[in-house]
């Protein structure tokens, strides 16, 4: 591949007149060629079209998302590398844009699949909540992202931080005239089939795919029908992710299922995970696919149960692999001892807090949030109310410190109430009470 620009070229950017300086070549695809460049203090990343395109539709385009960016100054959120500058060069053909650059510490999410990456599944839970609710900002403004798959979306594996590339593919939902369909495997059945372009709905699909392949690490619909297949071709491609798209895990038509010694990585994960997680997994590729307009799973039912996966995570005492509790319909009921899924030794649930019908599973790097005591302020992970704390002479007695700014009162096994100011803790016991202020939770 040659490269369009050297280090050391400079390229103008619009309307300003500065210019930004190249540095290094970072990759090249379908569209450009990607740098590195330096502007001002930071340094930012230059996307420069080829030729063929660089139509003057792309660039209406871009300096729509340009002008989003100018009179929003907060949107979409740090996770879009949005473009914020056009740029030119006299004498050169066509143009670019100048984006953020992505840190280093961000791998493809398809590095999951090739095992160059191995993040813990609180790592994938986190990514997943935040790439559910990086969509719903974007889907909430009417923009559709119109090409969700691997290639747009990085993460780290260390904290599930996610990144959002190529947003120039952006567009006003109902008005995506930038010819970019999507990405094959990835994009919904009324797409692949020619009866729909892409929008919100079909993002939203492509969404769920792209969660599957990171939990799972398989595609949802690559069963026995895939594995029928003798050349996949165009046809092939459209019957299997079009026409008679069949989920793999269908409750109701166990035709497609999994092949052993074909498809394991499926059968390995799936039974690892809580029914409610699979639930909605099955409802995304079941009802999601005959009902492209009601049937899809929205950002903000995703948010809700991967918030909830991620409370239910405990640790296996032997081999530290995460596991999750497999909970009934009552919280408060006992969970059953289960199997490590890492060593196979038998695991008791640790205690655990239940705050209305919400549980989280008290490890000794359990944080609760606002989230888990406070029914108005849904989703706000931002300050930790609480976490596990260690007795300061018996190591062996944990309890929960209170990090707000409220007293709580607490009602002991034993019937005892007291009291529990900010920065003193309660000791962990079973059907302790803990009055939060503006809920009320019970240990378990």
């Amino acid at each position: 591949m040659s490269e369009l620009f050297k280090p050391g070229d400079l390229v103008g950017l619009e309307p300003s007149g500065q210019t930004c300086r190249i540095e290094e070549f970072l990759g090249g695809g379908g569209q450009g060629e990607v740098y590195s460049a330096r502007y001002g203090e930071r340094a930012w990343a230059l996307k420069w079209y080829y030729p063929q395109s660089a139509t003057q539709g792309q660039r209406k385009a871009l300096e729509k998302l340009i002008d989003i960016k100018i009179k929003s100054y907060n949107f979409p959120s740090p996770e879009f590398l949005w473009p914020e500058f056009m740029a030119s060069r006299l004498g050169f053909p066509g143009y670019g844009y100048l984006m953020p650059l992505r840190e280093r510490r961000f791998h493809g999410i398809v590095d999951i699949l090739n095992q160059q990456v191995d993040p813990s599944f609180r790592s994938l839970v986190n990514a997943g909540i935040k790439l559910a609710d990086s969509f719903l900002l974007l889907h909430s403004k009417g923009l559709c992202y119109c090409d969700i798959s691997f290639g747009n979306v990085f993460f780290d594996p260390e904290t599930g931080d996610i990144m959002i590339c190529d947003n120039d593919n952006v567009g006003v939902d109902g008005e995506n005239n930038s010819g970019v369909l999507g990405t094959p495997r990835f994009m919904a059945p009324e797409v692949v089939t020619g009866k729909s372009k892409p929008n919100i709905q079909t993002d939203l699909y492509s969404l769920a795919v792209l969660l599957f392949y990171m939990f799972f690490l398989h595609h949802p619909l690559e069963g026995r029908f895939e594995a029928d297949i003798q050349c996949m071709d165009l046809a092939a491609m459209q019957k299997l992710y079009g026409k008679d798209a069949k989920f793999i895990f269908d409750p109701d038509d166990e035709s497609n299922r999994p092949v052993p010694g074909l498809h394991d990585n499926a059968l390995t994960f799936w039974p690892l995970y809580p029914q409610f997680l699979r639930d909605i997994f099955i409802r995304a590729f079941t009802s999601g696919i005959k009902d492209a307009k009601d049937g899809r799973v929205r950002e903000s039912e995703w948010r809700a149960a991967l918030s909830k996966l991620r409370d239910l995570i405990y640790y296996c005492p032997q081999c530290g692999a995460e596991n999750f509790v497999h909970e009934g319909p009552n919280p408060l009921d006992t969970v059953p001892e289960s199997v490590c899924w890492g060593c196979g030794c038998e695991l008791t649930v640790p205690f655990r807090l239940c705050v209305g019908r919400q549980t989280v599973v008290l490890n000794q790097d359990t944080k609760i949030f606002t989230h888990h005591v406070d029914p108005r302020k849904r989703n706000d992970f931002s300050t930790p109310v609480a976490e596990l704390a260690q007795h300061p002479v018996r190591p062996d007695v944990w309890g929960l410190k209170n990090l707000s700014t409220a007293k709580w009162t607490t009602l002991g096994p034993n019937g005892k109430q007291l009291e529990v100011p900010p920065g003193r803790s309660v000791s962990i016991a079973y059907n302790t009470r803990i009055h939060f202020g503006t809920s009320e939770g019970v240990i378990v």
